[in-house]
């Protein structure tokens, strides 16, 4: 696993742009009319229990491998892999699930958990 010293700041950077972007498209591209609240693929794909989360946990699991390219702790990856667990656990029942995939958002506390890290390990090795 490369260490966070080790990676190009550019490349790290882009990659958690690109993470962010990922994390919005699932959990809160678009608003729902006449709400605060906001909704993204995993939500919708979510109107199909099972086969939907499955297809977006692909994702989702992708954001955590990429936390691992970025040099996170198997403690964070383990939290963050929970996260994705229960997102798919219970996003995988018919309707309460849906609703649990609009609020619980787990890739966005997931890229948040990784950037969190990366600043913290950042102002530790300042």
């Amino acid at each position: 696993m490369p260490s966070t010293s080790s990676l190009n700041t550019a490349d790290a950077v882009a990659r958690l742009r690109r993470l962010r972007r990922l994390a919005d498209l699932l959990d809160s591209r678009w608003g729902i009319p006449g709400t605060p609240w906001r909704i993204g693929v995993d939500g919708l794909a979510s109107l199909i229990p099972v086969v939907g989360d499955t297809a977006t946990a692909v994702f989702s699991a992708w954001i955590v491998l990429e936390a691992r390219r970025l040099g996170a702790p198997p403690s964070l990856l383990a939290r963050m892999a929970m996260n994705v667990g229960l997102d798919w656990a219970v996003g995988s029942i018919p309707v309460a699930g849906t609703i649990f995939d609009v609020a619980w958002k787990a890739n966005a506390k997931n890229v948040d958990l990784l950037i969190r890290h990366l600043e913290e390990t950042e102002l530790k090795g300042s």
